[in-house]
């Protein structure tokens, strides 16, 4: 297939009342590198779900080589040209990489049994030919996350796409795996392929892009190029106004540790230890982050120091009191506040009002419950307080939870959580998933409880979030810790360590 133009025209899709995508026009060069930038819910998703035929629009027209196309499916969309790579793989694990990429599109001979060899015969030769460097009969639950992603761009590639959709391709990668990505990237565009990448990290669109698309409340907002802008400006038509996008923070003054952590063993649901001989501890006044590629033991680490998760072994203890095993109540009245990495899971009941929600975890509290009876008025009048005090967008704090934006709903959590008498805040994943104006708020209200002497401990796999906040940074791979070093480590450094080498810890890290 020769290289191609694409064209969306007035694309509006409606969900109820709801317009997701209004008007939107967007033009896909042959060759070229195309981000599409936005804050949640700005409609990015939506656009690429209905270019990838996943959704169906409600007005509007796409066009291959300024002829009209219609799309009903991905089935359709590949047979144009289009492929797509999402942020959560669609691989089976237990298959190889070559059982994965012609999955669905067999080649049988004599029909009806799968000819193995000439599959893997063909994706070594699509390996090759784009620079992949992929093992067709690795099985893909033993491959790294970058090298799982590199077979789901096969599986498009195979099929001869020409235009590649990447929906938040790096937000599982190491700084390594990011940067052999963009690698990848290039090497496709100068062969002709094209490639839409959907991000939030505006680093890595003025270092990879060569144009950039704005959306804002399901319109574009700007066109521009890297040589044109800067992160801010990206920001700010993001957002519709300006974004300090630097963590203002003094230097921390630690004090008495808090959190003391010792030789703790973790074990997932499957029985299988996910944490492994861990041990740190955090003071008052400090912010420590544990730095890492998901799926390392981070979530089952504060499900254990929350009392969410029983420890296999090893002491977790709170002001010198040990709290391993003990219930998630004994925990909070310790004094530590939780934000969850999966808000809506984990951090709220969206059936219920803002109001209920900001005191789920204070219903034995007598300000708000007595004998048994709920203080309605109380309740609604903290609802109104913190509405104002955290600037939770909302028409008033007795609606559902369920109706407010992402960023919003986590501003509940961080209301809630921060509104007690606090010695230990655990954030994990503050941001995930928020906009540059949410993003800004959370960091600034961890910083505040630090300098007001909580201990904090920030978990996240965004190494800019871990070196804008972190007073020291430890870093887990494997279920284990590799280190616990400054932030002005190397991102290289850090990148290392996340992806488990060995290193020797810096002195200057080690303790506040």
């Amino acid at each position: 297939m020769p290289p191609m133009k694409l064209e969306l025209r007035g694309i509006t899709k409606r969900f109820g009342s709801l317009v997701a995508n209004r008007d939107v026009n967007l033009t896909i060069e042959p060759g070229e590198i195309h981000c599409l930038l936005g804050e949640n819910g700005a409609g990015k998703s939506t656009l690429m779900n209905v270019l990838f035929g996943m959704v169906s629009m409600n007005e509007g027209e796409i066009l291959v080589n300024d002829e009209r196309v219609v799309i009903k499916d991905p089935k359709d969309a590949v047979a144009n040209g289009i492929g797509m790579v999402h942020q959560h793989f669609m691989l089976v694990p237990v298959f190889t990489v070559a059982e994965n990429v012609v999955l669905g599109a067999e080649p049988v001979r004599p029909w009806p049994f799968l000819d193995r060899i000439g599959a893997a015969r063909e994706i070594r030769e699509v390996s090759r030919r784009y620079g992949l460097d992929v093992d067709p009969d690795a099985v893909v639950e033993n491959l790294p996350i970058g090298m799982q992603q590199r077979v789901e761009i096969l599986k498009a590639l195979d099929r001869d796409v020409e235009v590649l959709i990447l929906d938040e391709p790096t937000a599982v990668l190491t700084p390594q795996e990011a940067e052999a990505l963009f690698g990848i990237m290039r090497s496709l565009t100068a062969q002709g392929k094209s490639i839409v990448f959907i991000t939030h990290k505006l680093k890595e669109v003025l270092a990879i892009a060569d144009r950039i698309t704005v959306m804002r409340l399901g319109e574009v907002v700007a066109t521009t190029t890297p040589a044109e802008t800067t992160e801010s400006a990206l920001a700010a038509l993001m957002v519709g106004r300006s974004v300090n996008l630097v963590v203002d923070k003094a230097p921390a003054r630690p004090r008495d540790v808090v959190l003391a952590v010792d030789d703790v063993y973790v074990e997932d649901d499957r029985g299988l230890t996910s944490v492994r001989g861990l041990s740190l501890s955090v003071h008052a006044g400090e912010i420590l982050a544990i730095a890492g590629v998901q799926g390392n033991g981070q979530t089952e680490l504060v499900e254990a120091l929350t009392g969410l998760r029983s420890v296999a072994s090893g002491s977790i203890s709170i002001r010198g009191r040990n709290v391993a095993n003990r219930s998630v109540r004994s925990v909070l009245h310790a004094g530590v506040g939780h934000i969850p990495e999966d808000r809506q899971r984990n951090g709220l009941v969206l059936t219920m009002s803002i109001d209920d929600n900001l005191v789920l975890d204070l219903q034995h509290d007598p300000r708000f419950s007595r004998f048994g009876m709920r203080n309605l008025k109380a309740i609604h009048e903290n609802g109104a307080r913190r509405l104002e005090e955290f600037d939770i967008r909302a028409a008033n704090s007795a609606v559902l939870v369920s109706t407010l934006s992402g960023g919003n709903q986590q501003k509940v959590v961080v209301a809630r959580e921060l509104s007690r008498d606090l010695h230990l805040l655990i954030c994990s994943q503050p941001t995930r998933g928020l906009d540059v104006g949410s993003i800004e708020y959370v960091h600034r209200e961890i910083v505040r409880n630090r300098d007001a002497g909580v201990a904090v401990l920030v978990i996240s796999s965004e190494l800019d979030e871990v070196t804008a906040l972190a007073d020291r940074i430890a870093v887990m791979f494997g279920g284990r810790l590799m280190g616990i070093v400054p932030p002005s480590t190397s991102r290289d450094q850090l990148g290392l360590m996340m992806a488990g080498s060995d290193h020797e810890l810096v002195a200057a890290g080690a303790a506040p």
